[in-house]
């Protein structure tokens, strides 16, 4: 071993950022001869050497390297701290959920939590929403080969009565996932089997996956099909996507409120009418004449916000965005609702483990497994579509009083 090798395996960074620079070593290959610590802090040398950047702010996290290593990212050189906020407390009637709740919100978008809060505040003094998930299925939608038609058919009629058994293939992999159900389609000379899971308090992404391969693994064995990609896009994940829009992803969540018109007119300074006219020209028809998926004023900037705060996956905000925004006028209150869809989240596994997003799961009270199984992933969806709603009602009434502008620049924004 020669000097320069002997810095290194002591855990110098600035010998390993060396040693990357000259390619003895991959960036990946630091993780095998160091702790993760060590391993990052030389790949932030790396960086500043040859961008001339200052890496100080990033190295400073309160991450556990070695625990986001192993499970959250690769090639770690620090972390990206985005500022966090509350909005509420806000009452959630819901099948799972039941309380007063604290909404944490990670954003920087300036005047967003202000806005929510506001919505938050006008929906507790209306006595709080309610909220329901009315449906739940994670899915994964492998896409087989076959040779026409006529194949097709075959493997579509095999799926129809062996169904138990691809029930077992896939649950062998997983001791909490359970598969609901198989919906089959077919294009020409391919042949998509959309699989769809109950992953309990799991987002369920991964679960669904490697449940799925084994079951494709029998669709293989026992008909003519052959499998092209364990995704076929169906599925849909991370996409814009009708199927999701109309079938579900995730948890269907819906909830609602109903509004004394004295309280809109003191609290959101205009009135149910004003409101329902800015939904409907907006958020209806708008959305309509754009072909847009999303019915809603900014529903994913509440779900991007409580994502990045409680450790879910950033980039299934796009199906969390499928949200239709429903208001009605009525003689002496304003009723107000938002669906979301395909709203992907889990209070176990992946981000939830980090310590900034655990903490602030503690805030919901929700962090890991509830009892029963899937009751908290079931309440923080509930929480989160009531967070949607109060977005919604605040931006729309903003709208509809024209303060938007004014709201934004009172804030510095």
């Amino acid at each position: 071993m020669t000097d320069a090798d002997s810095d290194a395996e002591a855990g110098d960074p600035e010998a390993l950022a060396e040693r990357v620079r000259t390619g003895e070593l991959r960036l990946h290959e630091l993780d095998d001869r160091v702790d993760a610590e060590t391993a990052a802090a030389a790949r932030r040398r790396l960086l500043e050497a040859e961008t001339d950047a200052d890496l100080d702010a990033v190295g400073d996290y309160g991450i556990d390297a070695a625990q986001a290593s192993d499970a959250n990212v690769e090639n770690m050189v620090g972390a990206a701290q985005i500022p966090m906020g509350v909005a509420g407390p806000v009452a959630v009637a819901g099948g799972s959920a039941d309380g007063d709740y604290y909404l944490p919100l990670a954003t920087t978008e300036g005047a967003l939590v202000a806005s929510v809060n506001r919505g938050c505040s006008v929906v507790a003094t209306a006595g709080g929403a309610d909220a329901r998930v009315t449906k739940s299925g994670m899915t994964r939608a492998p896409v087989f080969r076959v040779s026409g038609v006529a194949e097709a058919e075959e493997v579509v009629s095999w799926v129809g009565d062996h169904r138990e058994r691809l029930r077992e293939a896939a649950e062998s992999t997983t001791s909490h996932g359970e598969l609901l159900d198989v919906d089959t389609y077919v294009v020409g000379d391919s042949v998509f089997l959309r699989f769809v899971y109950d992953t309990k308090d799991a987002m369920g992404m991964n679960m669904a996956t490697i449940a799925t391969r084994e079951a494709a693994q029998v669709v293989e064995d026992e008909t003519p099909a052959s499998l092209v990609a364990l995704s076929g896009n169906l599925c849909t994940d991370k996409k814009p996507a009708a199927i999701n829009a109309v079938e579900g992803r995730g948890r269907s969540v819906t909830a609602d409120v109903t509004i004394p018109r004295e309280t809109v007119e003191e609290r959101l300074h205009t009135t149910p009418e004003a409101i329902e006219e800015a939904n409907t020209r907006k958020n209806l028809v708008g959305s309509a004449k754009a072909g847009s998926l999303g019915f809603n004023a900014h529903a994913a900037n509440v779900v991007a916000a409580a994502f990045l705060a409680t450790g879910q996956d950033a980039a299934q905000v796009v199906e969390g965005s499928n949200a239709i925004t429903t208001v009605e006028a009525r003689q002496d209150e304003l009723y107000a609702s938002v669906s979301l869809a395909s709203l992907e989240v889990g209070t176990v596994g992946g981000g939830t483990k980090l310590p900034t997003q655990s903490e602030a799961l503690d805030v919901l009270g929700l962090r890991g497994g509830g009892d029963p199984a899937g009751d908290n992933a079931d309440a923080l969806a509930e929480i989160i579509a009531v967070g949607a709603l109060a977005g919604e009602l605040s931006l729309l009434a903003a709208l509809a009083s024209r303060h938007l502008s004014s709201a934004h620049e009172d804030l510095g924004r």
